[in-house]
């Protein structure tokens, strides 16, 4: 399987792993490409019997890929580099629909001709060839044990329970303003603990600065595996359109997920197939620029960032605190 990035999209391909480990007869080993740094979220899956990375070029591994002998290839990345994997190992391939054209219409005219269908949905019709099904279970996110962080190492008053709120993204236009956060967290009146990678720690501590001692940032002080355990015991997670959603799916939290610049329909909303009230999507419909790109942006290209500035907190915080 070849999903080379990123953190959201990996965790993504996990029921396809699930399903096709479990349904096709015989012994099945299957073999995971991606690219280094996003090792760890597949390392721990008992899907997964080897994992392959790469740095920056897929010669790196070609050659060790070649000597495995492969029956099959599901490419769920669908680039360049993977088809390059494909035209070299010479077997069998399955992919999945982009929806380019239809993400381009969108954003670009907001013609929706998005199919009403969730990429997991797409992923698994990747396989559908071999006999493989929907199992409906959802997604999978495995925590190494050396990875599960004790909450007693937190302070006091988060021992009994804290909100997590994925603060960053990959991009300025899918987060909320820092005053909308500062905002959401003084008005919960709960433990809060700060998720997010080293770029966003400064932008942690300002927050914490503003709300006080019921703030811990954890921005950049775990790994990737860390973060998701301290998303797994806590109460609900409050997150942008984000790969720390996706864990949170995952891992069966509670989610309020906030969306700035990219939309739902997209098809990578949180995936609870059997079980919708687990997760709340609040975003900003009454806008003629939204969406304006399929990723993101630095900035708002109309300067008003209205997508997430007008994101009610009053909203965010009653959906955190509903059971």
């Amino acid at each position: 399987m070849i999903r080379f990035s990123s953190i959201g999209d990996i965790v993504l391909t996990t029921p396809v792993l699930r399903c096709l480990k479990n349904q096709l007869d015989g012994e099945v080993e299957i073999h995971y490409l991606t690219k280094k740094q996003y090792k760890s979220i597949v390392d721990s899956n008992p899907n997964v019997s080897k994992v392959y990375t790469i740095e920056k070029s897929t010669n790196e591994i070609i050659a060790d890929l070649k000597n495995e002998g492969y029956d099959y290839i599901v490419d769920l990345h669908k680039n360049l580099r993977s088809k390059r994997v494909i035209k070299k190992l010479k077997c069998l391939s399955f992919s999945f629909e982009k929806l380019n054209y239809q993400k381009w219409l969108m954003t670009s005219f907001k013609i929706n001709k998005l199919p009403n269908i969730h990429i997991v949905e797409r992923y698994l019709n990747a396989v559908k060839y071999l006999g493989v099904e929907n199992d409906g279970v959802g997604l999978e996110y495995y925590i190494p044990t050396k990875d599960k962080v004790d909450v007693n190492t937190l302070p006091s008053n988060f021992k009994n329970g804290y909100v997590s709120f994925a603060i960053g993204a990959q991009h300025a236009t899918k987060c909320l303003p820092e005053h909308k956060i500062i905002s959401i967290c003084k008005q919960l009146q709960q433990p809060v603990v700060l998720l997010g990678g080293k770029e966003d720690a400064e932008k942690a501590e300002r927050i914490v600065k503003a709300v006080g001692a019921n703030v811990f940032n954890a921005c950049g002080k775990f790994n990737l595996n860390q973060s998701a355990s301290l998303v797994q015991q806590s109460k609900v997670l409050i997150t942008h359109d984000t790969g720390l959603m996706h864990i949170g799916a995952a891992l069966g939290i509670k989610i309020v997920s906030v969306w700035g610049n990219t939309i739902p329909e997209f098809g990578m909303y949180p995936y609870y197939p059997t079980q919708p009230e687990k997760f709340v999507m609040i975003e900003n419909k009454n806008l003629n620029c939204r969406p304006c790109s399929k990723i993101g942006y630095d900035k708002c290209p109309k300067k008003h960032f209205k997508c997430m500035e007008d994101i009610a907190v009053s909203e965010v915080v009653k959906s955190t605190l509903q059971n």
